[in-house]
């Protein structure tokens, strides 16, 4: 059985995110998507949450998909979970040189995972977890970069931190 992992923080899920799982899916026979916490990030919403957050939305993608939470090295949950294969979403050529780094040291940890790298729909490529964060923070319109349910836990989020910018 040929087991991938697609990591992320995935804080929101976005469109993208949702993209590269459903193209994923269909070059293992199971997908896990971990979902972790990134130090270098302020989450918005917490582990739980994020991981009710993702299952949700993955529900109804064909495939083998299991959401899981982890907080160890990509390659050691990896291991763990016995995958060969770590699935990234790339946007563009700054995703492209931060991943190709991030592949070059996974593979001096265990070389006998291979990192695939899939192209974002075009339409998709602009977005970000980091920007539609901030988008909704100063009141704009998300709801071209993630569901609906998503857009309406990152909204509640949002005003119930009392984060909403700008005029109002």
């Amino acid at each position: 059985m040929r087991i991938g992992v697609y990591p992320g923080t995935f804080d929101p899920i976005t469109l993208g995110h949702m993209d590269i799982i459903r193209r994923g899916a269909k070059f293992v026979d199971r997908l896990i998507i971990g979902v972790t916490t990134n130090i270098a990030k302020s989450p918005l919403f917490e582990d739980d949450e994020r991981i009710a957050m993702v299952k949700a939305e993955v529900a109804e993608i064909d495939g083998d998909i299991e959401v899981v939470g982890f907080n160890s090295l990509l390659m050691d949950f990896a291991d763990a979970q016995g995958a060969s294969i770590i699935v990234r979403g790339i946007r563009g050529v700054t995703d492209f040189e931060y991943e190709y780094q991030l592949t070059g040291m996974n593979r001096q940890l265990n070389d006998r995972v291979e990192t695939v790298f899939l192209m974002a729909d075009v339409s998709l490529q602009p977005i970000a977890s980091r920007l539609v964060k901030e988008i909704a923070i100063f009141g704009g319109d998300i709801r071209k970069f993630v569901t609906p349910s998503v857009r309406d836990a990152v909204v509640a989020r949002i005003a119930e931190r009392g984060l909403l910018q700008g005029e109002r």
